[in-house]
């Protein structure tokens, strides 16, 4: 297996709430409660590590909350990369209505000075090289510029990792810059940072190719129910995943992106890599936290995943 790298430069303390319909403006009672030590680079390392892989994690913790995400790295046994700053990491809070659908609202995390910035990219420099891949996700926290991410990115390339980017706005305009071997955008975060329409599969390609022609190798674009489709110089795979019940749609593009690096790195054939990540990522929805619970599950989702490919492909 591969030893790998995700960075969460903005992580959270999820709170999920269940309840059956949220009524704006009135009491609402919840059903269960579940907190989570998360953020889009955890959450995939969760993953990467039930594929077996050999996962260290990093990026910026605050100081006054420490306990949940130290005994996450702990219970997982992820070599700890991550920095830590004054103030608490953020706290998120999911509600998800039992129709599946989810309101967020995602906190305010600590402010990254200077001195940390510089901490982590020194930090990264001794600890990065020896890596197959790196996965950097979420957003980026306050003092961290678009400008500095961009450069992290480039610096992490030069050091002979291969980049997989799942970010969006800001964040995601600036790592296309540094042209990374994997991004994966949802339509909507597409079409945000392109200033396109993506909703149809031809614009979706017209966008993809947009990307490939920079440098980007793999472009995996999720669009909920309709599927994933992945863009690259081989041919043009489409992925529709089966029809499950929703608990939760959190950590569903993290786990997409976890299976998709898992069988990239391992140099499977494409349709294999593209069907188990749509697998798993459609298993992700069906509970709450991140990770592989159910290995019989996720063999009936992976045989009733439907692919379709294009030969011509996206060059």
């Amino acid at each position: 297996m591969a030893k790998i790298l995700t960075l969460t430069l903005n992580p959270a303390l999820d709170i999920t709430v269940s309840l059956d319909a949220l009524r704006p403006g009135h009491v609402n009672r919840a059903g269960t409660q579940h907190s989570h030590a998360a953020g889009k680079g955890l959450n995939v390392a969760q993953v990467l590590a039930d594929l077996g892989h050999d996962v260290t994690v990093g990026g910026f913790l605050g100081q006054d909350n420490l306990q949940p995400f130290e005994a996450l790295i702990a219970w997982r046994g992820f070599a700890d990369c991550f920095v830590r700053v004054p103030g608490e990491t953020r706290s998120n809070l999911k509600l998800v209505e039992a129709d599946g659908r989810v309101t967020d609202i995602n906190g305010q995390g600590p402010q990254v000075d200077e001195a940390a910035s510089v901490a982590l990219m020194a930090l990264l420099e001794q600890t990065a090289p020896g890596h197959d891949a790196v996965v950097v996700a979420g957003s980026l926290p306050r003092g961290i510029s678009p400008e500095w991410f961009r450069e992290l990115l480039q610096r992490l390339k030069t050091m002979g990792l291969k980049v997989a980017l799942d970010s969006s706005g800001e964040a995601l305009r600036a790592g296309l810059q540094s042209a990374p071997w994997l991004v994966k955008p949802n339509t909507e975060e597409l079409g945000e940072v392109l200033g396109l329409s993506v909703d149809s599969p031809a614009e979706q390609q017209a966008a993809a190719q947009r990307l490939l022609a920079t440098g980007v190798e793999h472009v995996v674009v999720s669009a909920g129910e309709q599927g994933v489709s992945w863009f690259s110089a081989g041919p043009l795979l489409h992925a529709q995943p089966p029809q499950v019940r929703v608990a939760s749609t959190v950590g569903a593009g993290d786990s997409l992106v976890a299976g998709m690096v898992h069988g990239l790195l391992l140099a499977e054939a494409p349709a294999q890599t593209l069907r188990r990540a749509t697998a798993i990522a459609a298993q992700a929805v069906t509970q709450v936290g991140f990770g592989i619970r159910d290995r019989e599950h996720l063999a009936r989702l992976e045989a009733a995943v439907q692919l379709t490919e294009q030969q011509e492909g996206c060059r």
